[in-house]
């Protein structure tokens, strides 16, 4: 086993933590909302994008159109955009069959990790880093996505699983947040988004997304300066 992917296994435990709960709670919500044990582990499988799938997964148990369905997890996914614009130049060097396999695995958790890793220099083979990350990542996740599955509607609200959600989140932005630019960006960026939570097809996520990046960038200027 290659040591940049041990490395990678070993510093995603920590977010395996909430990975786990998290998944349970998107197999839960997926039978609860109508939906078959293999259409819910095949949208785990074939989105592999827990909160776009939270979000149709509501719709769909709200027998809302599969229009505004996919268009919701669409605009909720658009961050994975800014991820691959960020994350690119360092697996630029790789062919492009490589970074499309890459590109699958592709998560908020994969991502925060493996920038950080790259930017501290902490690895030599950015490519199985990144596999070390993603890899635990996407086997707890189709795991734990089954649990819920098999389990359905059997956990009682007062185990507090959903709470998992946000502190899987939380555990991938706070290092992130190593200078101002950064922390003004991602409080700002909070801030629009929970104030727009009521916004039509979840605008409110890439609106805040989108005002976040620039107050980081205004931020930075003003430092530069």
């Amino acid at each position: 086993m290659h040591a940049d992917f041990r490395t990678g296994a070993r510093d995603v435990i920590p977010v395996l933590l909430g990975v786990a709960p998290f998944a349970t709670v998107v197999g839960i919500a997926a039978i609860d909302a109508g939906l078959t044990p293999m259409q819910a582990i095949g949208m785990s499988l074939f989105v592999y994008a827990g909160s776009s799938q939270l979000a149709a997964i509501e719709l769909l148990g709200e027998t809302a159109p599969i229009v505004v369905v996919v268009f919701t997890a669409i605009i909720i996914n658009l961050r994975m955009v800014m991820y691959s614009a960020s994350i690119a130049p360092h697996l630029a060097d790789y062919r492009r069959r490589t970074r499309a396999f890459l590109a699958y695995f592709l998560t908020d958790q994969a991502y925060a990790l493996s920038l950080t890793a790259y930017e501290n220099d902490a690895v030599d083979d950015e490519r199985w880093y990144y596999l070390g990350v993603a890899t635990p990542i996407s086997i707890v996740w189709m795991v734990c996505t089954v649990i819920g599955v098999v389990l359905g509607a059997g956990i009682p609200e007062s185990w507090g699983l959903s709470f998992a959600v946000p502190l899987v989140f939380l555990a991938i932005l706070v290092p992130v947040m190593k200078d101002r630019p950064r922390t003004v960006a991602a409080a700002v960026s909070g801030v629009v988004a929970v104030a727009l939570a009521g916004a039509p097809f979840n605008l409110g996520l890439p609106i805040g997304a989108v005002v976040g990046i620039c107050a980081g960038l205004l931020t930075e200027v003003i430092r530069n300066r």
